[in-house]
This record gives structure tokens, C-alpha cells and sequence, in this order.
């Protein structure tokens, strides 16, 4: 494997590199990344992925035949598989615009069964004229926003507070000073939707409509804001229990706010989400079925909402510190439902306090987080309405060294 990674770069950095002398000798690919490594201790078991190591929230109790929590139970691990490679790739000019490229992977595998199987994080092509911008390839969700995100040190990034998604897209940016326009036509691949199949893209590829999304951004020297809206249509089955074919869909939409304040002492985040059917950016909520036809089995579907809220600040370079604080809410389908498909039925609320401290010494870093997280688990009603709550918190201390280059 590792002889194979390695041919597999040399030869793609020789073909980038290979290009006529009259052109340009600058132009190729450079690589960079980093090693890193992450202790966790978590003061309860947890809803995670690979081994621990992707942190959602708590999980809810669990009683055995005395009656005791069987999920009050502390954990620990060690894991190496953020350890990440970009080749950022420059090239001549095409159709009129600058050119450049991105591919970006890492070592966290594609699922449990696959820690440290090397994945595809990136792979972008992007072509730039004055005012527009073309950006066509694997990249993170326009809901993450790459210029307001949580400086966490877990590599949650914030969730399931905070949007987390990398898809296939063609995303068209328009600049006119310091207003940016931003459209976006969305696949799935790595972060899916769920329905009767379990988790898969074929929910969106059978809808034949792309995931739609708009934003409008303000960038100024120490301001940046910005409002987006996002659109979803899924088709959870072509066919019922008894045969008949059906084409029902449901929708989702959701809309987000953010603003970033970055002044010499401090930078300051912020940002809120009201969405439907966010199940593929790993946070609360999905889809319900409303009726069954008894003749054909054919179901119709209403999306369950969600409302969240995240903020952040950190201040200091060489010795830096910070704090994240991040609150959500599953506000349920506002109709009946029978059955739901998604993440956190049984959950009414999440909530997290995330101090942290971050170590820099040329290119080494290490780096200290207490990462507190509650969930109130419950009853869901008719409506998807989580009731009689009990709450349950972890807390994770995560130590992290890194070394760039």
C-alpha cells in the first residue's frame, strides 16, 4: 500500500510537472499537510465515528437488569488517521481565466471497518476570471463555510452544531467588490441522506435534482457576514412492499447566518442554522412518513426541523487560546408522523462547552481541549417532539501534537 501511494504521487507530480519550458517552469503541483496525532478521554461512551475518534454527542442511557447505566463508562484512545497530504496544483491559463487545481487525503478511512484506509478529502478544479470563479470537483458543502468555521482542535469542527459535509459540486462565485454571490449545484457521495435502504446518495441521485444552494457574502478587512439558503428534494423509494411504483418525494429547506469579527486581539464567530432534513451534514433531524396507502403501499413524507446555533473566539499566535459553545434543537415534523429516518429521534437537545489551548513552536504544534457535551434523551411524540427528557454529559479531554509542513 504504502509503495503504491507513493508511486501513485511521484508519477501525478511528474505529469503535473511536465509541462512545455516555454510556458511556465513554475507552474505543477506542491505538496503539503501535516502528521497528527490525538489522544481522547471521554468520561462516558459516546455517538462517534472511527473508533471514537469523530465525536457527535453522548450516548443516552443504556439500563441493565440492576437498573445501572451501562454507557457510564469512560473510554480512551490514540489515533494517527487525521494525518492529512494536499498537492496544490498551478498550470497555464484556460478559457481566459487562471487555473489551479486541489487534491487533498487523509488516513481516516471511508468507515469504521476502514480506519486508516487512505480517502479522498478534495479534488477541485478551478478556474478564475476578474469578476467569476468556477469551481468544479469534491469540496466542502457551501454550509460549511470555509472563511467562518469553529478553530476547534477535535476534528469535529463544531459538530453537530456546525454543517459537515464534502460533496461533489460545480459552484459559481461572483465578486463585485467586497460582495461575493455564490450558487451551487450539489451531489452526494461521502455524506449521505438516509431512507427505508439505510444511508446512501441514490436518495438524491433519484430525485434528478441536484442540492441546490445560494449565499450572499460581505467581506470587509475586520467583517466578514454572510446568509445562505439551501435546497434538497429526495426520493426514498421507486417502488412499495407491494410492488407498485412511486415516485413521492420530500424536500428540505434551511437557511443559515453568519458573521465573523477578526480584530488584532481576537477573532470572534458566529453563526445560526434553521434547517430541514440535515441528516448528510451529520446533525439532528431527517425525514417522517405522514401516511401509508393501504392498497399500495405508498408513502408520503414531510421533513423534521432543526434550529442551531454556534459561537467561537480565540485570541494569542505563539500561545493561543479559545472557547466554543455551540446549542441545538430538534423542533420536531409539525405534523404526524409514523416513522422517521434520520439522526437523533430520541434526542430533544445538545449543547457543548469547548475551551481550549494551542501551543506553536515553529512547525510544531500541540494543543489541549475539555470538550463538555449534553444531550437530553427522550420520548419522541406524534410529531417527532422529543418529551420527559433525561440529560447525560461527557466530558473529552483531547491532546493533539501536530507537525506541519
Amino acid at each position: 500500500m504504502k509503495r503504491t501511494l507513493l508511486l501513485l504521487f511521484f508519477v501525478f507530480g511528474m505529469n503535473c510537472l511536465a509541462i512545455p519550458a516555454e510556458e511556465n517552469q513554475a507552474f505543477g503541483i506542491r505538496f503539503s499537510g501535516f502528521v497528527k496525532t490525538d489522544l481522547m478521554f471521554d468520561s462516558r461512551q459516546t455517538v462517534t465515528v472511527r473508533e471514537g475518534h469523530f465525536l457527535l454527542y453522548p450516548a443516552g442511557p443504556k439500563l441493565d437488569v440492576n437498573g445501572e447505566d451501562i454507557n457510564a463508562k469512560a473510554n480512551l484512545n490514540i489515533l494517527s488517521i487525521q494525518t492529512r497530504l494536499k498537492g496544490t496544483i498551478t498550470g497555464p491559463d484556460a478559457f481566459g481565466a487562471k487555473t489551479s487545481g486541489l487534491i487533498e487525503s487523509a488516513f481516516f478511512g471511508h468507515s469504521d471497518s476502514d480506519v486508516n484506509g487512505l480517502r479522498l478529502r478534495h479534488a477541485i478544479l478551478t478556474l478564475a476570471w476578474e469578476k467569476f470563479s468556477l469551481m468544479i470537483g469534491q469540496y466542502w458543502h457551501p454550509m460549511f463555510v470555509t472563511d467562518c468555521f469553529p478553530a476547534t482542535v477535535s476534528f469535529n469542527t463544531g459538530m453537530p452544531f456546525q454543517p459537515f459535509s464534502r460533496n461533489p459540486q460545480i459552484r459559481l462565485t461572483y465578486a463585485l467588490g467586497s460582495v461575493k454571490i455564490i450558487a451551487a449545484a450539489i451531489s452526494q457521495r461521502d455524506f449521505t441522506s438516509t431512507g427505508p435502504d439505510g444511508a446512501g446518495s441514490i436518495y438524491l441521485r433519484n430525485a434528478a435534482i441536484p442540492n441546490m444552494h445560494v449565499q450572499l457574502q460581505y467581506a470587509a478587512k475586520l467583517l466578514l457576514l454572510g446568509l445562505g439558503a439551501d435546497w434538497k428534494t429526495l426520493v426514498p423509494q421507486l417502488v412499495t412492499a407491494q410492488n407498485y411504483k412511486t415516485e413521492e418525494t420530500v424536500s428540505g429547506l434551511s437557511f443559515l447566518g453568519y458573521a465573523k469579527l477578526n480584530l488584532p486581539a481576537f477573532t470572534w464567530k458566529l453563526e445560526g442554522i434553521l434547517g430541514q432534513n440535515l441528516t448528510d451534514h451529520l446533525m439532528l433531524g431527517g425525514y417522517g412518513v405522514t401516511s401509508i396507502d393501504h392498497q399500495t403501499g405508498v408513502e408520503t413524507y414531510t421533513p423534521t426541523d432543526v434550529m442551531s446555533v454556534w459561537t467561537d473566539i480565540s485570541a494569542g499566535k505563539k500561545i493561543g487560546v479559545g472557547c466554543y459553545a455551540g446549542f441545538m434543537k430538534n423542533m420536531g415534523a409539525g405534523e404526524k408522523i409514523m416513522a422517521f429516518y434520520g439522526r437523533g429521534s430520541d434526542i430533544d437537545q445538545v449543547y457543548r462547552v469547548a475551551p481550549r489551548i494551542i501551543w506553536n513552536s515553529g512547525k510544531t504544534q500541540l494543543a489541549a481541549e475539555l470538550e463538555y457535551t449534553g444531550a437530553a434523551y427522550g420520548t419522541a411524540n406524534e410529531k417527532g417532539e422529543v418529551e420527559n427528557t433525561t440529560s447525560v454529559e461527557n466530558i473529552r479531554l483531547l491532546l493533539a501534537a501536530y507537525y506541519f509542513f
